[in-house]
């Protein structure tokens, strides 16, 4: 599926509704990641019903356990193209036998993508066509390269308008869950934060509490490159591989388990919860400077 307009061109997958290039008409430059094996083969998936990984990669849901992937199982699926115009497309995803024997919850989930000048608006639509409560968590993870091949994280910093400073705290090394044990502060420099291969030495960086609403990866002289903005979304996630030529910045509502979590998903701490015959909607921007 593709979608284009003066300014940016964007292809997107029906497997996983995943967002695979965004390219800049205006500059001549790809935007997200291309998906190089080496180090990430994925370009933008959608992460459902869980976001990172649950602790000991299961899920107590009324008594029973079933067992999870990280990331949840929506990103290798395949979604139908419902809806498909220049500057928009949307894709359903439903469950079905295979998702009941790891997710035993009715749902339809509805992803949308538009096209305004230089923004791509992602809409994420949860509905529970059920009488039953449902929960769950949802995330985005797309992954920005860098402008030029030659360029490396170094050449970056992330600048964070209206912020003086950040709370976040890392994956724990034993069980890829939160690690509550200690918060780091992130303190920034009239907003900005350089980026270095350093700073994912642990995994990824998560930020609770709704701290980010938006973020921009700027190069080094300032000069901002792209943007995403997430109003609304508890917890965010910033996370690379080391020497990959890219960074992800990641939209969440809800996240992994934190480490030693082992309750009813229904006391899991920020999961969502959606009653009977109600749906939920979020959306978030891609922003190319």
């Amino acid at each position: 599926m593709k979608l284009e307009n003066e300014s940016l061109y964007v292809e997107i997958a029906e497997a996983g509704a995943e967002v695979t290039r965004i390219f800049d008409k205006k500059k001549g430059t790809e935007v997200l990641w291309e998906g190089d094996p080496q180090y990430w083969k994925r370009h933008s998936p959608v992460l459902f019903p869980n976001v990172g990984k649950t602790y000991r990669n299961t899920v107590r849901i009324n008594g029973l356990q079933y067992p999870t992937s990280q990331h949840g199982f929506a990103r290798d699926n395949t979604f139908k193209c419902i809806k498909s115009a220049p500057d928009t497309a949307s894709f359903l995803l439903h469950s079905n036998e295979e998702t009941k024997e790891v997710y035993p919850f009715d749902f339809e989930l509805y992803i949308t993508y538009r096209l305004e000048k230089k923004t791509l608006h992602v809409q994420w639509k949860v509905k529970n066509p059920s009488d039953e409560t449902m929960y769950f968590t949802i995330g985005g993870h797309p992954a920005f390269r860098f402008a030029d091949r030659q360029e490396g994280k170094e050449d970056y910093c992330l600048r964070f308008p209206g912020k003086e400073s950040l709370e976040y705290i890392l994956i724990h090394p034993e069980s890829g869950t939160g690690n509550l044990d200690t918060a780091f502060e992130m303190k920034l420099d009239h907003e900005t934060y350089p980026l270095t291969e350093e700073l994912f030495v642990n995994d990824a960086l998560i930020f609770d509490g709704g701290q980010i609403e938006e973020v921009w990866i700027c190069h080094k002289d300032g000069a901002a490159y792209v943007g995403l903005c997430c109003k609304d979304f508890p917890n965010f996630g910033i996370w690379s591989v080391k020497d990959a030529p890219f960074v992800c910045l990641e939209p969440w509502v809800g996240r992994c388990d934190n480490h030693g979590f082992e309750g009813d998903i229904s006391e899991k701490p920020g999961i969502s919860r959606l009653e009977g015959q109600t749906s939920f909607v979020r959306e978030y921007q891609i922003v190319v400077a």
